[in-house]
């Protein structure tokens, strides 16, 4: 017995020494990776001031090829080495990449990361991973909600937010879709991190004795297959994963457990009953970072841009968007639809590809897209944690045929290009756009007519003449709700009162609305509701106004400053495209002139020259511009004439007891004569 004894002391003590022997090997095994990572650094530092590319795939290739030789003579297997090589040249490649996106977009030493949650939870712990290889310092702001983090990042409270979009097992988290539709935060990075669901207890815990298990409803989700093997366990739904620790901490209750990570177990003292109970043991979270302001991504450092569109209700529509992508040979990597909040049945899609926006390819795709879609938005351009290796057969010619980017629209003569302006141009798109609200089609080849009273001012009064303009033909309902006035002293409009009026008459008649939008914190709320929002004339060149429209997905009518050039119309169209809207039409409502008949000049030629500039549809408002109902009729029919794709015209059904523009509202009758003429005319 003595012998077995002493034979198995040694045996311990031999396994001992080689344990040491191997921890000493581990040691020397981190020491240099680490120096590894210093020289790699170093070679960064190089190929940034000699303006060298920061992938040389075809050294990749000859070091992988190199050590599975090496391997080979080792005794040891290739293909565990080319795993580890893979993981080290990741690495650093990755390195590099964050050195040289720190000397072009350097800043603060420190940052304010807003999360939802608290310490301990994976929005924590990726925001980590996030900032673990850059030079900042990082302070935590917890937050109850998603918006809450948002809110935090737009007033000041924080520099960045972390958001988690998706998830391997669970999908896409829509509220965070949403936020990233209607925030100004611009995406700056993602980070992809590894989610290891574990059951966490007191320590008096088993997991014979739960009864209740605490879990943020994705992570019971992700959970469900372990939970449902649980005899009798009650699964109560909480709001953060870390928070489902503290909790049970709190309790002390050895029947309770929480669905949390094992960072929160050492961080509430709890312990961990059992380790990785995911459905899938590869379980990733996409994390998304946020911030104010953009961040321009260097072209050697591998990127990826998200933006999120929407296309007409037309068959392929959402196919030839994506069609410009594959022209210019962009990979799409994600395609998301989310319903659009304001507009039942209509879909939003969000897209992620490989490429930067600085990249000419990329410019073409959007400019594209921007030509086919109803509103585009860029969510941001930023490095790519998706390091895949690009094969190139350096030895093959490229097929000249296979390259070709395919033909755009001829583009007009030099002297013929805008100035000022270029989404809202011929030369970027040569075909009419055409705005479809509900069932009407705005830009095409009927004649638009929208009608209605200049301001709302009661119910009675919208509801009677919602249902004498669409009995007369008119498709559109106006109506002023807010109503900027020269004079402080006139009717000033219902406000949302109104609102709330005009939008139940054109429910209850079939007809889609406008109005005007008074101020830009205005865009959102009225939104909701209105169909078309209006930028009046004396707002065409509020930027400030005209860019928050362009952040809306609802068709746009921009109004001519009543001294405005057809130019400066354009332009003032511009900012709206440009922040992604592209669902604009124009409105010629008459210009002053040192003429005193008329209230304004209708600029009829406006109409023709402006179609030969610009593919967005353009409308005349002859109310406006005559300032006396007996000029309306004949000043409508000119602007049909011109070849106007739309008629506004006031209609009262008491013009002499009207709030506001009394002289220029058609009566009903009178709207009725109006229209007969302009059937008869077509």
């Amino acid at each position: 017995m003595d012998e077995v004894n002493e034979t198995t002391e040694l045996a311990d003590q031999q396994i001992e020494s080689l344990r040491d022997n191997v921890d000493k090997i581990d040691d020397s095994i981190l020491q240099l990776l680490a120096e590894r990572r210093r020289l790699s650094s170093e070679i960064a530092g190089e190929k940034q001031r000699t303006h060298r590319p920061f992938r040389d795939e075809s050294r990749e290739n000859s070091l992988l090829t190199k050590r599975i030789e090496a391997a080979r003579q080792h005794d040891l297997d290739p293909g565990f080495v080319v795993r580890i090589w893979e993981q080290i040249i990741s690495d650093s490649v990755s390195l590099q990449h964050e050195r040289l996106q720190g000397l072009i977009n350097g800043g603060a030493s420190t940052a304010i990361v807003a999360l939802q949650g608290i310490e301990g939870s994976y929005s924590q712990l990726a925001a980590e991973q996030f900032f673990r290889d850059k030079p900042v310092d990082i302070s935590l702001l917890a937050c109850t909600k998603f918006s809450d983090t948002v809110d935090a990042v737009e007033h000041g409270r924080a520099d960045v937010a972390i958001l988690p979009v998706e998830n391997t097992t669970s999908g896409g988290i829509a509220e965070v879709y949403d936020l990233l539709l209607h925030s100004r935060l611009a995406v700056i990075g993602e980070v992809k991190y590894r989610v290891r669901h574990c059951l966490l207890g007191t320590a008096d815990s088993s997991l014979d004795t739960i009864k209740s298990v605490y879990g943020h409803p994705q992570a019971v989700t992700q959970c469900s297959e372990f939970l449902g093997d649980l005899q009798d366990v009650e699964v109560i739904f909480f709001g953060d994963t870390a928070m489902s620790g503290r909790r049970i901490k709190a309790m002390g209750d050895p029947a309770v457990a929480a669905i949390a990570s094992e960072e929160a177990a050492r961080r509430f003292g709890l312990q961990v009953l059992k380790r990785d109970i995911g459905n899938r043991k590869e379980n990733f979270t996409r994390f998304l970072v946020v911030a104010r302001d953009p961040i321009s991504v260097d072209e050697r450092i591998p990127s990826k841009t998200s933006l999120v569109l929407a296309v007409g209700n037309a068959p392929g529509a959402l196919m030839e968007v994506l069609a410009e992508f594959s022209t210019e040979g962009i990979p799409l990597v994600k395609l998301e639809s989310r319903p659009t909040v304001d507009n039942p049945w209509e879909e939003m899609f969000y897209l992620d590809f490989d490429g930067n926006v600085a990249d000419e390819r990329v410019q073409r795709a959007l400019d594209g897209v921007k030509r086919k879609a109803k509103f585009v938005r860029v969510l941001g351009c930023y490095p790519s944690q998706d390091l895949r290796p690009q094969r190139r057969n350096l030895d093959v010619a490229p097929d000249a045929s296979r390259i070709q980017v395919k033909s755009r629209s001829k583009e007009p003569e030099a002297a013929l290009k805008p100035s000022g302006y270029k989404i809202a141009s011929r030369v970027h798109k040569g075909d009419n756009t055409v705005i479809e609200v509900g069932d009407v089609k705005l830009g095409g080849d009927d004649l638009v007519v929208i009608a209605g009273p200049c301001a709302v001012e009661s119910f009675e009064q919208v509801m009677t003449a919602a249902a004498a303009v669409k009995a007369a033909g008119a498709t559109i309902l106006r109506g002023g709700c807010f109503k900027p006035r020269t004079s402080p002293y006139s009717f000033q409009g219902l406000g949302y009162e109104g609102l709330e009026m005009l939008v139940e008459a054109g429910r209850a008649h079939g007809m889609p609305i406008v109005t005007e939008v008074p101020a830009p914190e205005e865009v959102e709320k009225m939104s909701q509701t209105a169909d078309i929002l209006q930028i009046g004339a004396r707002n065409m060149q509020n930027f400030t106004l005209l860019s928050e429209v362009g952040r809306s997905a609802r068709p746009v009518m921009l109004k001519r400053g009543m001294s405005a050039s057809l130019d400066e119309l354009l332009q003032a169209a511009e900012y709206i495209l440009d922040a992604g809207n592209q669902q604009v039409f124009l409105c010629e409502r008459g210009i002053r002139t040192f003429e005193t008949s008329t209230r304004n000049t209708l600029d009829v030629a406006a109409v023709p020259v402006l179609q030969s500039r610009t593919h967005l549809p353009v409308i005349v408002d002859p109310s406006h511009a005559a300032g006396d109902r007996k000029l309306v009729t004949p000043l409508a029919l000119a602007g049909q004439a011109a070849g106007a794709h739309g008629i506004m015209v006031e209609v009262h059904p008491n013009p002499a007891e009207a709030l506001s523009d009394g002289p220029q509202a058609l009566d009903l009758d009178d709207f009725a004569n109006l229209m007969e003429l302009m059937v008869g005319s077509r």
